[in-house]
């Protein structure tokens, strides 16, 4: 089964892990012994964890070795990954990881045969096992009997060491991680218990309720206005007086005596003309206003807080928020 890096796998790893990147992380003993850190983690087709790749970095420059992932102890709160049973010794006599060279079944079986092997990482041992770019025939050759090994054990057991037993033949076709190998990919549950802490809290918010509605209309009324106009009437005076020459004689062609009508004259009279106009008496505007107040409110909420029993044993307790 191919190996691939994380990052080559899915980008976006970072985003299943809550944005943590473990790259980065230091790598320790279980006796605060710096091993190296982490540069980088291999995954397999599937995407499951399966190695992390240590960069020895200051003890011995340039030097990378896998760290299978049932051997590691992982301290997000530290940035730290504890490898189990693995001293900074023994980590410098590890198969060297080269980035340029394939990760194929044969380098994974010399690297678990040394995890697997008792006393690995000691002089004797490493004499057989080379580094990737040395492999021989013999490397490759398919194993037919491997042990399994306690994870939680120290790789350099004793020889009274029974955490050893036998396990059935495979080869590189029918080789199985979590069959074959569990206790070297699979991660310790007991070393890497969770639990949560929960606590209520009051989130305000608020929601609009229609209280009730304002309607603008408009009616006619109506009323009796009056108006008066005043007007102007002509009518024809006809007035009849004596001339102050009344009783002269008048001289012979002066008179022309006629019949029919001798005068006309209109007569003109104003009557009222009254009709109706719009005209704007005032304008209503019409808009919302909000005003604002503050509505206190209380409630109970709950949380839990963490009860820890050590007895008389030591307990680190590290925190990265209140």
């Amino acid at each position: 089964m191919a190996l691939h890096k994380i990052s080559d796998f899915d980008p976006d790893y970072r985003s299943s892990f809550d944005d943590r990147d473990m790259k980065g992380y230091s790598v320790y003993s279980e006796n605060d012994e710096k091993i190296g850190s982490v540069s980088d983690i291999l995954v397999d087709e599937e995407g499951r964890f399966r190695y992390f790749i240590v960069d020895l970095g200051f003890w011995i420059f340039g030097k990378k070795v896998l760290l299978p992932m049932g051997r590691s102890r992982i301290d997000y709160n530290a940035d730290r990954i504890y490898a189990t049973g693995l001293t900074r010794e023994q980590a410098e006599n590890l198969p060297e990881y080269n980035e340029h060279d394939l990760v194929d079944y044969d380098y994974e079986e010399r690297v678990r045969g040394v995890y697997r092997t008792p006393n690995y990482g000691t002089a004797s041992t490493m004499g057989t096992m080379g580094t990737m770019g040395t492999m021989g025939s013999t490397a490759a050759a398919p194993i037919e009997r491997e042990a399994t090994l306690d994870a939680t054990a120290p790789l350099d057991p004793s020889p009274s060491n029974t955490g050893y037993t036998a396990a059935a033949s495979y080869n590189r076709d029918t080789y199985k991680y979590d069959d074959h190998d569990s206790d070297l990919y699979n991660l310790n549950e007991q070393n890497h218990q969770s639990l949560k802490l929960y606590e209520e809290r009051l989130i305000a918010n608020k929601r609009r309720v229609k209280t009730g509605e304002v309607t603008i209309g408009k009616h006619v009324e109506v009323e009796t206005e009056r108006v008066a106009v005043p007007v102007e009437k002509e009518r024809v005076v006809i007035e009849r007086v004596t001339p102050t020459d009344a009783g002269r004689p008048v001289a012979p062609g002066e008179v022309d005596f006629r019949e029919g009508e001798v005068a006309r004259m209109e007569v003109y009279e104003e009557t009222p003309e009254i009709r109706k106009e719009a005209f704007v008496r005032e304008e209503v505007k019409v808009k919302k206003v909000v005003d604002q107040q503050t509505v206190n409110a209380e409630e109970t909420v709950r949380r839990e807080e963490l009860d820890v029993n050590t007895g008389n044993l030591p307990v680190d307790e590290n925190r990265d928020r209140i």
